[in-house]
């Protein structure tokens, strides 16, 4: 059976709240008072209805974090009828004190102030309406203070409970708004790897199918050409192995790899003269033009058009058929780096080799995210004079 603590803990509270109440009235009667040389004109002396009423006024305390309002309230007409039947003040004011305490710490601004001014004006109204007259003002003022005090220690621990819970609901927050960007930045960097992928093996596939078609074509009356045709097939899946390897490096858990993978060099404009032989290599013709003064470009638009470079070259070998030429251009200029990759669509129809083949569009659509991603215009589609091209523009901020 499961236990609710804080009700347990206030029944224990006002179980000891009662007893010493208790015992503060039957010791301190109006004869012990007199002998102290306290006034006690009027004064009751202890009995058994009075003990009641002190045991009654301290009874509330049981509920005082349920019902804090209606449990001061209860506490406070058991309280009247004390002071009103002569019995004194002072007597089960501590119960009055916890239950005020109480209204303070667990309900709203306005209700804790409507329940101090009640207990304020019910003490008054028990003082003037009793037979017993306090020494001087000062005693309505020590008491005036006293219930001010333990009501403003009640909002200052409301008040801080608020506090510490605007913390948790912070902390939570920022918690949730914390894994919301991990899952973010993690799904950003699967689509990229995926990107990344998707460029290595397009490319690299593809100009292994080309090399292993003209092989095959070559293989009984020309062995020597087919050798090399193997031999670029062996070199050009060497590539591929190792820019998968640094790509997929990434994932490793050992921080050590990842920081080796994170260091490797990424391809860039510098390396399109090699991409471009290897294109020669694979069967099409391409041509490399530099305009402008080269600049460092930044990392991301730098590996951006080498990766554009390299999926338009690789569409332009699978779809522009044999003997098509290519030819890409790049245009440095201050503020924007213009890549070009056009094909002449000349080429007559290659045969196709084997069943391998990979999915039309996933690399158009890694290239629009690149080029979206750097603020850069992409333009692709057929020529007016014939074939296809591909074109991406990169603003470069202060040469850039």
């Amino acid at each position: 059976m499961r236990i609710d603590r804080s009700r347990l803990h206030d029944t224990v509270l006002a179980g000891l709240v009662a007893a010493i109440s208790v015992a503060l009235f039957v010791l301190y009667g109006p004869d012990r008072l007199q002998a102290e040389g306290l006034p006690v004109g009027g004064m009751r002396r202890p009995d058994t209805f009075g003990v009641l009423l002190v045991v009654l006024a301290c009874a509330p305390v049981a509920w005082r974090r349920r019902w804090p309002l209606a449990a001061l309230c209860a506490g406070l007409v058991p309280e009247t009828f004390l002071n009103v039947f002569g019995y004194g003040t002072g007597m089960s004011s501590l119960s009055g004190l916890v239950l005020l305490y109480s209204v303070a710490s667990y309900r709203g601004l306005a209700i804790a102030l409507g329940a101090l001014l009640l207990s304020l004006v019910t003490y008054v109204t028990g003082a003037v309406a009793g037979p017993v007259r306090a020494a001087g003002w000062n005693e309505y003022v020590v008491v005036a203070v006293v219930l001010v005090a333990v009501w403003g220690a009640g909002r200052s621990l409301r008040l801080r409970r608020a506090y510490l819970e605007e913390l948790k609901d912070r902390a939570t927050r920022l918690e949730r708004a914390h894994a919301a960007d991990t899952r973010a930045a993690r799904a950003e960097e699967r689509s990229r790897i995926a990107r990344e992928l998707h460029d290595v093996v397009a490319h690299h596939v593809s100009v292994m199918t080309v090399q292993a078609a003209a092989a095959r074509r070559v293989l009984a009356s020309d062995p020597e050409l087919a050798r090399e045709a193997l031999s670029a097939i062996e070199h050009t899946g060497r590539m591929a192995m190792t820019e998968m390897r640094n790509i997929v490096g990434v994932l490793r858990t050992d921080s050590r790899a990842d920081a080796r993978a994170e260091l490797g060099p990424q391809p860039g404009v510098r390396d399109l003269p090699a991409l471009v032989e290897q294109m020669r290599e694979a069967g099409l013709p391409t041509r490399l033009r530099t305009e402008g003064e080269p600049a460092p470009l930044p990392a991301g638009v730098d590996l951006a058009a080498y990766r554009l470079v390299q999926e338009g070259l690789t569409n332009s070998l699978r779809h522009a058929g044999a003997g098509a030429e290519a030819v890409v251009t790049v245009r440095h200029d201050a503020h924007e780096l213009d890549v070009r990759v056009e094909d002449d669509g000349k080429g007559a129809p290659r045969e196709p080799a084997g069943e391998m083949s990979l999915p039309p569009g996933h690399g158009l659509v890694g290239i629009r995210e690149r080029v979206a991603l750097y603020g850069g215009i992409l333009s692709i589609g057929p020529l007016p004079g014939g074939g296809f091209g591909v074109r991406a523009r990169f603003p470069l901020k202060d040469g850039q």
